[in-house]
């Protein structure tokens, strides 16, 4: 690490954990299993609480049209077969809802000295560190149900195909504030490759 990198990354920019941490939740949640993936040490951020309001109503309206779907199919056209894979859908996507909260609790990212690293997942756990060096492009997305609530995706990606990372639901203040610093810090770690 070249002097002055700590400064990049803990910065003005990045020390301002008060816009990181703005409408999140209070901590992460993490698996009782012994067998879990550990959190470590660090400040870990999580996601907007938006988030779930956000997955829960695209989720419902489309446990709405699988039920108006299969209700029209079973009382107009008499189609009693629809029940099989409509109720699949059905159950499928109300629990879908029901877990929504739980699943974003366990989101979060934290900012080290080399790489960010991302964790998500409590049954299936996935965790990710991504060296700023390596990073190619920080994209900000949000649809309209997600500038509605004020929050945005945050996508890093890398040169390996398969190591982007996608944070979702982080507030828009802090999605352009991490897609600042990141490329900040990756252009100074690129430069001393």
């Amino acid at each position: 690490m070249r002097p002055g990198d700590d400064a990049a990354i803990h910065g003005s920019h990045l020390g301002d954990d008060a816009v990181l941490d703005a409408s999140t939740f209070d901590h992460i949640r993490e698996p009782r299993s012994a067998a879990r993936l550990p959190l470590g040490d660090g400040t870990w951020h999580q996601i907007a609480r938006a988030y779930v309001w956000v997955r829960i109503i695209s989720t419902a309206v489309s446990l709405l049209v699988v039920t108006a779907i299969v209700l029209a199919l079973w009382l107009l056209l008499h189609q009693t077969w629809v029940w099989i894979p409509g109720g699949i859908l059905i159950v499928i996507l109300a629990w879908t809802i029901i877990i929504t909260p739980r699943q974003a609790r366990s989101i979060g990212y934290q900012l080290r000295h080399d790489d960010l690293v991302f964790r998500r997942g409590i049954l299936w756990q996935r965790m990710v560190a991504v060296p700023y060096g390596r990073m190619q492009l920080v994209d900000i997305t949000h649809g309209p149900l997600d500038r509605g609530f004020g929050i945005a995706q945050l996508k890093l990606v890398t040169a390996a195909a398969n190591s982007g990372v996608v944070i979702p639901g982080v507030t828009q203040l802090a999605a352009e504030q991490l897609r600042d610093t990141l490329i900040d810090v990756a252009e100074t770690r690129r430069t001393g490759l």
